[in-house]
């Protein structure tokens, strides 16, 4: 897009190790537009990852759904939710988790979400997931936990996983490589307890690495994998 800037963020880690974010609005992720290279993109995809805060303009946010009305029936649609500071609405999100088949999320986001849509928060986290899951017809759900792990469920069984212990250094980036990881598996049509494994090992590998995106070679790739 040569008409607006790259999209930049700045992240402060706060005393606890929790990263705080300030996302630069109207740049180029801003104004994606939807043409015919993207409906081919749409059409070969094996799977889409998605979330939230890329639906913040209404440019963008159109072109995403028209995306994902393109992907194949078998596509698998991955609705990565991102509630970063006032970038979202009920609308967005409704929207977003009726055209996906596995919804990630982290527990700081979970209560946000069933506020969100109105839905009573006094049950447990198992619960909620499979009340979320009937209500949208979710394949499945993935909520990570930090250095708790994570929990998967679906309409026929839940998986918990305690989490890896490891020498945390940045956690910017562990939940992007989590659900890279849970992607893979979920292709490979591996098991749950499968997907949870790799998923929390490549996560908690890259919040013991320094960056986001940690350089990995072939050999660290599959070991993690």
């Amino acid at each position: 897009d040569p008409n607006h800037p790259t999209g930049t963020v700045d992240v402060r880690v706060d005393s606890n190790g929790h990263p705080k974010y300030t996302i630069t609005e109207n740049v180029a992720w801003d104004f994606f537009e939807f043409d015919e290279k993207w409906k081919i993109l749409a059409e070969k995809a094996d799977a889409v990852c998605f979330g939230s805060l890329a639906q913040r303009s209404s440019e963008s946010g159109t072109t995403i759904i028209e995306f994902l009305r393109h992907t194949g029936k078998e596509t698998v649609r991955i609705f990565d939710i991102n509630l970063r500071q006032n970038f979202y609405s009920p609308g967005i999100i409704t929207q977003s988790l009726k055209i996906s088949s596995i919804l990630k999320l982290n527990d700081e986001e979970l209560p946000i979400l069933i506020d969100l849509l109105g839905y009573q928060n006094k049950k447990s986290e198992e619960e909620l997931c499979t009340l979320l899951i009937e209500k949208y017809g979710l394949d499945l759900i993935c909520l990570t936990k930090g250095r708790n792990g994570s929990l998967l469920v679906n309409e026929r069984e839940t998986v918990k996983h305690p989490g890896r212990k490891v020498t945390v250094i940045d956690t910017v980036g562990a939940g992007d490589a989590f659900t890279a990881a849970l992607a893979i598996q979920y292709l490979k049509g591996s098991s749950l307890e499968r997907i949870s494994e790799a998923a929390n090992k490549l996560g908690s590998w890259v919040a013991s690495q320094v960056g986001a995106t940690p350089p990995a070679n072939k050999y660290v790739i599959e070991k993690l994998l």
